[in-house]
């Protein structure tokens, strides 16, 4: 294997631990647009709590160098593109990160350099709208001058135990050599293990259908809880029954949101309608999904009204706010749904997370958190977020006498909820 230098660019939630990783066998730049955000890392910190401030000093103190300047990244032959693919409004893939970072790459990119992207997309994207940018601004030949590759993120954020090295990595290569010279590079530092796959179309499909398969199974279950709670049947008695048997599936009722089971199964519908195809089940998956916050706020509200609680400006309390449990990341929370509904009743909205950064949930949603313990009596409580602060709160001493807990995520005593999904 040639002397690789390696260039992360894009250093979120996926970049960084990446790039924290290689640091510890080759020489590793990491770069990113955000100054404040470079600053932050060369200072010690990371904001997302993906790597911890030990962690990221010994990588500084051993040469793992951040940046925002191009001129920095220019003598790296081995590029990772690490970021975001979301969705706009319309739920249709919103390419512009990946053109953006197509783009730096081409303007440093030598001959003889790889580029491996790192983003989920659907089947095509490298090859089709990624490559292109790079060869336009490099003016050099895709498989002559440079190479390219594929190996699909698969951080889970918040998760202290499936770290970037302990989660089996697939790989991929525009020639079967560059595959080999890929999925070397990343087998020298994830101890679980890599799958080289036979080309970049296959790693990108295997990536797209692995959170698809999973909102499909969350969709299912969603659909169960919508049924049991008209039969009056507790939803999670049934699922430990079921799970009795040995190929029974523990997948549990919730808001599906966050960077990857919210967006992905979008990416793969809109490849699949290109060619002709109209996915019934994935997009009636994303349907009932989506619709989970708007169903939590009515159900809270039924709740209300049953046990006579008035609701023009009643008080309800929020707990959570990410799009999950002990994470600060709020990208596609769907607790923001809950919000929107409940708000069409004209009622008073309090949110309390210890985690979520304020500043982001303003910027991003023109919503107000409370990360300190609220003082005031609610009317309701909903539990959206299982975060570990929540565990042990005694909810009842923030409630009114007369008033309505709604458990997301089933952390509360029995006793105390009146509704659960």
């Amino acid at each position: 294997m040639k002397e690789v230098k390696i260039c992360v660019i894009g250093l979120g939630y996926v970049g960084l631990p990446l790039a924290r990783l290689f640091s510890t066998k080759y020489k590793t730049v990491g770069f990113d647009m955000n100054q404040k955000r470079v600053e932050a890392l060369m200072a010690g910190h990371d904001a997302t709590l993906e790597v911890s401030d030990e962690l990221l000093q010994s990588a500084i103190n051993n040469g793992f160098v951040c940046t925002s300047n191009i001129d920095d990244i220019r003598d790296c032959n081995f590029y990772v593109v690490a970021v975001p693919t979301p969705v706009d409004e319309n739920n249709n893939p919103d390419l512009t990160p990946l053109y953006g970072a197509s783009t730096t790459v081409g303007k440093v990119i030598s001959k003889g350099d790889v580029v491996v992207y790192e983003s989920t997309v659907y089947p095509g994207v490298t090859e089709d709208e990624c490559i292109p940018v790079v060869e336009k601004v490099s003016g050099l030949k895709f498989n002559e001058d440079f190479f390219a590759g594929y190996s699909p993120e698969r951080i889970n954020p918040g998760d202290k135990e499936h770290t970037v090295e302990k989660i089996k990595k697939v790989t991929s290569g525009s020639t079967p050599e560059i595959g080999q010279f890929v999925n070397d590079v990343y087998a020298s530092v994830i101890t679980a293990g890599t799958h080289l796959a036979p080309t970049i179309k296959v790693a990108e499909a295997a990536k797209v259908i692995e959170n698809s398969q999973r909102d499909i199974n969350i969709a299912f279950v969603n659909e169960l809880s919508k049924i049991f709670t008209c039969m009056g049947i507790n939803t999670q008695d049934v699922l430990e029954a079921a799970s009795t048997k040995w190929n029974f599936l523990p997948f549990k009722p919730g808001l599906v949101g966050g960077h990857c089971i919210g967006v992905d199964p979008y990416y793969l519908a809109q490849c699949a309608q290109r060619y002709g195809y109209n996915p019934e089940i994935i997009l009636a998956g994303r349907r009932m999904n989506d619709g989970m916050g708007a169903y939590v706020a009515n159900q809270v509200i039924k709740l209300m009204l049953k046990k006579g609680i008035q609701i023009l400006n009643s008080e309800i309390l929020i707990m959570g706010f990410t799009f999950k449990e002990n994470c600060p990341d709020v990208r596609n929370t769907k607790v923001v749904d809950i919000v929107k509904a409940l708000k069409e009743y004209n009622v008073n909205i309090t949110i309390y997370d210890p985690w979520a950064n304020p500043a982001i949930a303003k910027k991003e949603y023109n919503i107000d958190i409370a990360t300190e313990l609220p003082q005031e009596k609610f009317d309701a409580a909903v539990v959206a977020v299982a975060h570990k602060e929540f565990m042990t709160l005694d909810i009842e001493c923030l409630l009114n006498k007369k008033h309505v807990v709604f458990d997301v995520k089933y952390i509360c005593r029995q006793e105390i909820v009146d509704g659960r999904l």
